[in-house]
C-alpha cells in the first residue's frame, strides 16, 4: 500500500511541476505602460468656463474638449467658442476656432485654425490664430487677417484690438473703406 500511496504522491507532484511549468513566462512579455510627460491630467467633454478679473466677467469659454496640464496650468481645447462681455457684462463679440489654449494664471488665451470673431452688428474677423490678454482686455493676432463690415473690407498683417472692435491698430492695412473709399496707399 506504501508504494502505491508513494506513485500517487509522484504523481501529484509531476503534475503540479506540468502545470507550474505551463505557467512559466516563454515568449513576448506584455509592454510596461508609461504615462508620457506631455499626457493630460484630465480630460473633460462639455468643458464651459468663465473668465473674470478683479470680479468683472469678460469671457465664457466652452470647448467640446478639454485637456487639463496641472503642472503648467495650461488647458488645451478643442472646436472652441468664446463669448466676450462688455464693461457693462452684456454679451460682445463671439469667436470660434478648432484648437486653443487657456492659461489659468492670468486667464490669457490662444485660438489657433479656422479663427471666425463676429461682433453683435456683423463685424467679421478672420485669422489663422489668435491672442486674448485678460489683463489688457485685447485681442491680437501677428499674422495675415480680413475684416469685413458691410461693404467695407480691411486686411493687413497683425493688428491689437479691444474684443469689440472698436480700437484697432493694425500693421500695413489695405482694402475698402465705406462707399467704396480705398484706404491710404491703395490703387485702384
Amino acid at each position: 500500500m506504501r508504494s502505491g500511496s508513494l506513485g500517487r504522491d509522484a504523481l501529484v507532484i509531476l503534475s503540479a511541476c506540468a502545470v507550474l511549468a505551463g505557467c512559466e513566462e516563454s515568449g513576448a512579455k506584455p509592454t510596461t505602460t508609461v504615462q508620457a510627460p506631455d499626457s493630460a491630467d484630465q480630460v473633460l467633454e462639455g468643458f464651459s468656463h468663465y473668465v473674470t478679473r478683479e470680479g468683472i466677467r469678460r469671457s465664457r469659454v466652452d470647448a467640446d474638449t478639454a485637456y487639463f496640464y496641472e503642472a503648467s496650468q495650461i488647458t488645451d481645447l478643442r472646436n472652441i467658442r468664446v463669448v466676450f462681455f462688455d464693461a457693462r457684462g452684456e454679451e460682445g463679440s463671439t469667436l470660434t476656432a478648432k484648437r486653443g489654449t487657456y492659461r489659468w494664471q492670468d486667464g490669457s488665451m490662444d485660438a489657433e485654425s479656422t479663427v471666425v470673431v463676429v461682433s453683435p452688428d456683423g463685424r467679421t474677423l478672420r485669422t489663422a490664430n489668435l491672442r486674448y490678454d485678460n489683463a489688457k482686455n485685447t485681442i491680437s493676432t501677428s499674422t495675415h487677417f480680413t475684416f469685413d463690415k458691410g461693404t467695407e473690407h480691411l486686411e493687413g498683417n497683425s493688428f491689437t484690438s479691444d474684443p469689440d472692435f472698436k480700437n484697432v491698430v493694425t500693421d500695413r492695412p489695405r482694402g475698402v473703406a465705406g462707399d467704396g473709399l480705398l484706404l491710404p496707399g491703395q490703387e485702384q
